[in-house]
């Protein structure tokens, strides 16, 4: 007769080469699945920024506006530059964040900016009177922008940087896996030499 004890199973440690690979294998399964749409958006926009030729979904469109802004703008020669740029914003439907603000006394300028998308406004500072000049580009360039991180804000900026560390992560588990199996242990690494060895003389002779 066996005792208690005896029909308790036993937890076994799993050797430290199958937990590493266990763990590879799921941060590779599960980093590939949150990233999958920024691999494809990075890796198609990256086509579109190598050939600028290409010339669908880049139609600029360019509409110049005129108008006088209300004199709360200016008070004793100081600038009020955010209600001058609500002001503008919401009489021309502008997009994107404020940049570039200046002012010499004769002249000020502020400008608008967003992904495929520039707005710059000249203001008279004696009356009041502005010249506008949207510039917006088609879907493309805008993608393309996005892909640069130009104008697009800091929570694009860290969508960036995450999308690198899921990128990292998913090159640097996949190699780790590849070393777990025997049959094309020496033919993966192998192949990672020689696919350095290329970059780094494509590299080389781009200097």
């Amino acid at each position: 007769m066996t005792s208690r004890a005896e029909r308790i199973p036993q937890k076994t440690h799993k050797p430290l080469r199958s937990r590493l690979y266990a763990l590879a294998r799921w941060l590779h399964l599960y980093a590939s699945m949150l990233s999958l749409l920024v691999v494809l958006f990075f890796a198609a926009t990256g086509i579109t920024l190598n050939h600028p030729e290409w010339t669908f979904g880049t139609t600029t469109t360019t509409h110049t506006y005129t108008g006088t802004l209300p004199q709360s703008w200016q008070q004793n020669g100081q600038i009020n530059w955010l209600e001058t740029a609500e002001t503008l914003r919401a009489a021309h439907g502008l997009k994107g964040r404020v940049s570039d603000t200046r002012a010499d006394g004769q002249e000020a300028s502020l400008s608008f900016r967003a992904p495929g998308y520039a707005a710059d406004a000249f203001i008279n500072q004696a009356d009041g009177s502005y010249t506008l000049k949207v510039v917006a580009q088609g879907p493309l360039a805008a993608l393309n922008d996005l892909h640069r991180g130009r104008d697009a804000g800091a929570a694009w900026a860290w969508v960036i940087d995450l999308s690198g560390g899921f990128l990292l992560l998913l090159a640097l588990t996949g190699f780790t896996l590849s070393l777990f199996f025997r049959k094309t242990r020496t033919a993966a690494l192998v192949t990672a030499l020689v696919g350095a060895l290329v970059l780094l003389g494509m590299m080389w002779q781009t200097r």
